[in-house]
């Protein structure tokens, strides 16, 4: 019974555990790392062909991402999920190949012409339709032996569409041990899904930590629609457009809820027939597969709605664009609109072109509605950039950015207290991951400090034995070389895609010695005095003209001291 740790450790994107039972090989997960990279995560400790199966908590490609990149390698098991992650995991694996064909040709062009070397796509569509044939669903708390010995059931987390966190009971001659994989975990009262559902017994938890450090503001549900109904009408009134970047799966659906609402309640005044444009061909599949599940897995008051005959995410007014022609007509397009375009945190897809077409119009907003990663150009308009590089042109930010408060798929800290505190038994040893480096190490310290509990944040290529409770492998974290974090980034900053060049490896790492772990830990210290600040800049926000400016100087006289 071992369990190794390859992914989001220490890191929020590209989830993936090993698990060694009763002698099956699995991977809890198999997610693509999305936005900033900091530390190297080790490779998978046994060929991919000889992975008997696949544990998949939800359809989000950072824990489904390298599902046919494992196909392309060998594995052809079957990959245990929800029907509604299937559902989604066969359009959105699809469109993630798409991404890596497309990228990887457009990137030859260019090198072709510098003599530069091909590069070819990390995995093709035809991996990513072998990897959809994989797929074996089960229904929400229905317990399945996926072999001998081995146990799961599959609980609703109230993340996304079909999102669980998974139970696994292992067997082993006398020997039984249970653990639950959280995935990622919900923020209740959110629209079409259900609240999640609490763990009651484990003897170990994998617990994700996204918003380990921080609450969400708590407005009641229907003010969401009236902060969104606020921004419109204030938007619209100036001649503007909102444009919202949108993670195709999900919140899209949600802001097309809220969207209905509005409408029904005529909430938006002298602008009435307004249109909503999606621009976004997965945003667009994705919501046919909500209404596909719509009975199967929407909560009360979605489901009320449909009684009522009353389609939830659907209204007059509504434009879908899927060709690159209807998303470029969207911005010749004179009257004031909704365009809801992916990808969620502006790092590539068609929202770019917008933000390109709006960013510097002063009568226009760019409103955010959702989780925005360090280092993201999401994060950098949040946190007051003046100009952001699209296409290779500064574009000024001219135009008003806002955050819709409190629409988070996952839980925030409080939340996450609540989920792991509602266990009937202490856990022996609870794993925090999923979460920004100090975000894992603030949370961690908060469940040992305020609940008791035995909690350990670990890094890639840790090993811990389920039968002794002991970590047999206290791995130490492995910083990306400067050169493979600057190629990541350009390949992100290119459209999102993820190539490999031919015939080459993983590239060279940099190991962590006990003067750079030290050096990196005050880093990870700055980084956290970082966020505090910004937090006192947002709490600041109405204070006086006096207090503002002298605040203002303050911190720009500490930047001129420090800056490098």
């Amino acid at each position: 019974m071992k369990l190794t740790f390859l992914g989001a450790d220490h890191e929020v994107t590209g989830s993936c555990y090993y698990l060694e039972a009763a002698g099956k090989k699995i991977l809890i997960d198999c997610g693509m790392e999305q936005g900033p990279d900091l530390y190297e995560n080790k490779p998978l400790p046994v060929a991919a062909g000889d992975i008997d199966m696949v544990l998949l908590t939800h359809a989000h490609i950072d824990h489904s991402g390298n599902l046919p990149l494992l196909y392309r390698h060998g594995f052809h098991g079957q990959i245990f999920s929800t029907y509604g992650t299937a559902n989604l995991c066969s359009i959105m694996l699809l469109d993630s190949a798409h991404i890596q064909e497309f990228e990887a040709e457009w990137k030859n062009r260019k090198n072709q012409r510098a003599g530069r070397e091909l590069v070819e796509p990390l995995y093709s569509i035809e991996d990513a339709q072998g990897a959809i044939k994989c797929f074996v669903n089960l229904n929400y708390e229905e317990e399945r032996y996926i072999a001998d010995g081995i146990k799961v059931r599959f609980f609703d987390a109230g993340h996304l569409l079909g999102s669980a966190s998974i139970e696994v009971t292992i067997t082993e001659g006398d020997t039984t041990r249970s653990i639950i994989f959280s995935g990622d975990i919900g923020n209740t009262n959110q629209p079409l899904i259900r609240d999640p559902v609490y763990p009651k017994k484990a003897d170990y938890v994998v617990m994700e930590s996204t918003y380990g450090d921080r609450a969400h503001p708590r407005p009641p549900r229907s003010d969401y629609a009236q902060a969104l109904a606020e921004v419109i009408q204030r938007t619209f009134d100036r001649g503007g457009n909102v444009v919202i970047p949108s993670f195709a799966v999900g919140r899209t659906q949600e802001m097309l809820y809220f969207i209905r609402e509005i409408k029904e309640k005529h909430m938006v005044s002298g602008h009435e027939g307004f249109k909503v444009y999606v621009d976004s061909p997965l945003a667009n599949e994705a919501t046919q597969v909500f209404q596909k599940r719509m009975y199967e897995d929407f909560d009360e008051e979605a489901t009320a709605l449909l009684q009522r005959g009353i389609n939830p995410i659907g209204f007059d007014g509504l434009k879908t664009a899927v060709t690159a022609d209807d998303s470029r007509a969207i911005n010749f397009i004179e009257e004031p609109k909704v365009i809801i375009s992916a990808s969620g945190m502006c790092d590539a897809g068609r929202i770019k072109h917008h933000l390109k077409h709006n960013l510097w119009r002063p009568e226009c907003t760019i409103l955010f509605v959702g989780y925005q990663a360090a280092g993201t150009p999401g994060r950098a308009l949040l946190e007051g950039a003046d100009h952001l590089r699209l296409f290779g042109e500064d574009i000024d930010v001219e135009a008003e950015i806002c955050q819709l408060p409190g629409v988070s798929g996952h839980a925030d800290n409080e939340g996450l207290m609540r989920w792991i505190s509602s266990m009937e038994e202490k856990p022996q040893k609870v794993f925090v991951t999923h979460g920004e480096d100090y975000v894992t190490e603030i949370f961690r310290d908060r469940l040992k400090n305020e609940l008791g509990l035995d909690a350990y944040a670990p890094y890639s290529g840790a090993e811990f034995d389920l039968a002794s409770g002991q970590i047999t492998v206290d791995a130490q974290p492995v910083l990306l070389s400067k050169e493979k974090q600057k190629g990541l980034a350009e390949a992100k900053a290119a459209g999102g895609a993820f190539v490999r060049r031919k015939g080459s490896d993983r590239g060279a790492a940099v190991r962590v010695t006990s003067q750079t772990r030290k050096a990196a830990q005050v880093y990870t210290k700055l980084v956290a005095a970082g966020s505090r600040l910004m937090s006192v800049i947002r709490d600041s926000e109405g204070g006086a003209n006096k207090d503002l400016s002298e605040f203002t100087q303050e911190i720009l006289r500490l930047c001129e001291k420090w800056k490098r």
